[in-house]
């Protein structure tokens, strides 16, 4: 969950944070959603993380099937 989305993935791409997507390398954004409150982002994100890789690997594939990097997309 973030309120500046653009930081937080260049701060992912180029490992700036110690977290999961720095250890595994995981430089690509494939999926994100937008919510009104940071309540409701971080309810979501709880039921999405709850959930198996499985059920996460359908949430992005029903979203984007060619797991293209949104990150371009956001920079606006």
């Amino acid at each position: 969950v973030t309120s500046d989305i653009v930081r937080r993935i260049y701060e992912h791409k180029e490992k700036l944070t110690e977290c999961f997507t720095a250890k595994n390398d995981c430089t690509q954004l494939v999926y994100c959603e937008f919510h009104k409150t940071m309540y409701d982002a971080i309810c979501r994100e709880k039921q999405i993380k709850a959930g198996s890789r499985i059920k996460k690997k359908q949430l992005i594939e029903s979203n984007n099937p060619e797991w293209t990097d949104l990150y371009s997309s956001l920079c606006f």
